[in-house]
């Protein structure tokens, strides 16, 4: 993936999604760290949609939107949103707008076409690869009218992509996770070159060790790092914008924001033991994805306990290393990182999970 820097337009860089009660994203209805929807159930009718009311036409409606770009990790409370929301225009006016525009056209999409409201339209699941598709899209081609064009047609393709993995998925009880958003921004990106209007004024995409090679680290780019890489998630890399994320997800539980700092700190340390580029290591990197699968694997969708910790390190381990395999490969036909390690490393770890008697599947 790429990210913007206050230097240059923008640079390398990468990034989620979460089971419903069926398949993906946590399980909504506990409250292991995880913010509760309530217990009582709501009515339906015979499409699965709850009966028009003013209390859901007004309050739940809007605030499905927070809860769709707090989803990106793995959140359905829409306070941590607000505070994710916040942090994306700290980091830049267009990141706020275009992620708002990516979350409300999928929400939409996925609403229109009659998926459950109760189970994934209401809790965001079928926002956050919006978000993130709005987000990825005006970084890499940069603020115009037809990327305006093109997030609205990503998004609709994502939540119609989203509901076509979760068929495919759901029989193997793997979540979609960000895949959906991946597959349309690559494509996107990858196809941009070949039409004029869409590349015409592209954002550029060295990473920040093009400028400063090396693999010497420095104090400065270890404490950025570690807060940039829970950034980098929706990317951002200015450190103080990451710490507003990290504040979001204290906000939804003081065992997810811990989870999350120190798997940033895991995916760092990785690169750095490798022999990362220190620049690229601050930048955060190799800790987004490490983020991302740590919250995966500990407590979302395998239970707490000692041997899940064990586990989750090996899978933030494995992100962290997968990182530069998949950029070097992307690269060559000019795609991006973005969450693909994240996403491959948390299917296999979770398909793995059954045949582990010292683990067991969340919920």
């Amino acid at each position: 993936m790429l990210i913007r820097t206050s230097e240059t337009n923008v640079v390398y860089m990468g990034l989620s999604a979460v089971r419903s009660t069926a398949s993906e994203g946590p399980n909504l209805s506990r409250s292991k760290g995880l913010t509760s929807l309530p217990s009582s159930p709501v009515p339906s009718d015979s499409t699965g949609q709850a009966p028009n009311s003013e209390g859901r036409s007004g309050l739940d409606h809007l605030l499905t939107i927070p809860r769709g770009i707090a989803q990106v990790d793995f959140q359905s409370n829409y306070w941590t949103g607000l505070v994710f929301l916040i942090a994306l225009f700290v980091g830049g006016w267009q990141f706020g707008v275009f992620a708002l525009l990516g979350t409300v056209v999928a929400t939409l999409t996925a609403y229109l076409f009659g998926v459950s409201w109760q189970k994934r339209v209401s809790p965001g699941l079928e926002g956050f690869c919006g978000t993130l598709i709005g987000v990825s899209l005006v970084l890499y081609l940069d603020i115009r009218w037809m990327t305006v064009a093109l997030v609205i047609l990503g998004a609709i393709a994502g939540s119609v992509l989203t509901s076509a993995m979760n068929v495919v998925l759901t029989p193997y009880d793997l979540p979609t996770f960000t895949a959906p958003f991946c597959v349309i921004t690559t494509v996107m990106v990858i196809g941009g070159p070949s039409f004029s209007r869409v590349w015409a004024e592209h954002a550029g995409s060295a990473p920040p060790s093009a400028t400063a090679p090396g693999t010497e680290m420095t104090w400065t780019y270890f404490w950025k790092g570690a807060f940039n890489g829970v950034g980098q998630v929706f990317f951002q890399n200015e450190w103080y914008v990451g710490v507003i994320f990290l504040i979001g997800l204290f906000i939804a539980g003081w065992r997810i924001g811990l989870v999350a700092f120190v798997s940033s700190l895991i995916g760092l340390l990785t690169g750095w033991a490798l022999g990362a580029q220190a620049a690229d290591l601050g930048a955060g990197l190799y800790g987004y994805n490490s983020v991302l699968t740590g919250l995966a694997l500990f407590g979302t969708f395998v239970a707490v306990s000692s041997a899940g910790a064990v586990f989750a390190v090996i899978g933030t381990i494995s992100a962290a290393g997968l990182t530069a395999g998949i950029g070097n490969l992307f690269e060559v036909v000019g795609g991006h990182t973005l969450t693909w390690p994240f996403v491959l490393v948390s299917w296999v770890f979770l398909a793995a999970v059954p045949m582990f008697n010292k683990l067991k599947r969340a919920g």
